[in-house]
């Protein structure tokens, strides 16, 4: 499979804007020059295997969750799920009831 840069660069930027972080301190924070991101970002370079799962580990989201363009906000749903995981069967299927009320009403 090709990797598709552009997709890369936008979703580097789209989800690096959801947590409200520069693109120079993103770099500095995974240990890249202040401009690693941006040149991503611009389509001026390609990160590594290894710096893309530094991206991830970054904006706390998996490499799948990370081409699942679908996922708008992938770090808030994994935070979702983690906090889910500690309900039970009736609690769940009551929260599943209201999310899908919710969503008849947005429709």
């Amino acid at each position: 499979m090709l990797m598709d840069l552009e997709f890369i660069s936008k979703r580097i930027g789209q989800l690096r804007t959801q947590m409200g972080v520069s693109a120079r301190d993103m770099s500095m924070t995974i240990g890249q020059a202040h401009n690693y991101i941006s040149n991503i970002e611009n389509g001026k370079s390609a990160p590594s295997i290894q710096g893309f799962l530094y991206i991830c580990e970054y904006l706390k989201i998996s490499p799948k969750d990370f081409f699942d363009d679908e996922n708008r906000n992938p770090a808030l749903l994994d935070e979702l799920v983690r906090e889910l995981s500690a309900f039970n069967t009736g609690t769940l299927e009551y929260l599943l009831g209201f999310i899908r009320e919710v969503k008849l009403l947005k429709d």
